[in-house]
């Protein structure tokens, strides 16, 4: 009687790369790669396979990937126009506000989403953080660029709730 042995080991490795490009589309990139590996006798065998499939994911689930991959991002401005699309925290010499900017209308700016924010808490928290102490949802709301002392890229979700 002769005895034959088989050994048979699999390893699977999954990777996931996500590519974003703001305002156009997310790809994200599922890379499977499976190594089979089979060794009967002296015999060695090793195969590798590699699928890749492209995923389309919801417009919120978009903005949650968006949010946490921009973080880093450096927004550059060289015009008011290329404030559009932008979200903001925003002093003004009276008050401030956090909102996404849809359009610039003179020396105005359109912010949709918009919050008065009564009390930031600590500065570098409600930036960096996105955490603010008091908050008043409004919707839409216009503020005079004249009257802006400055303003911060809002890299968080807008305030929806009164607090």
């Amino acid at each position: 009687m002769v005895g034959v042995g088989i050994e048979v080991e699999v390893e699977v490795v999954v990777g996931v790369e996500v590519e974003v490009v703001v305002g156009v589309e997310v790809v994200v990139e599922v890379v499977v790669e499976v190594v089979v590996e089979v060794v009967v006798g002296l015999t060695y065998n090793q195969r590798r396979l590699k699928m890749t499939k492209t995923i389309e994911v919801s417009d919120e689930t978009y903005e949650r990937i968006k949010t946490q991959l921009s973080e880093g991002e450096k927004v550059d401005i060289s015009s008011y126009d290329e404030l559009v699309g932008y979200c903001f925290f925003i002093r003004t010499v009276t008050y401030h506000l956090v909102g996404k900017v849809v359009k610039r209308i003179g020396n105005f700016l359109e912010l949709k989403d918009a919050s008065w924010i009564a009390d930031s808490g600590r500065f570098m928290n409600a930036i960096k953080e996105g955490k603010l102490s008091e908050v008043e949802p409004v919707g839409q709301a216009f503020v005079n660029l004249e009257s802006v002392t400055d303003m911060f890229p809002w890299k968080h979700p807008l305030p929806k709730e009164q607090k």
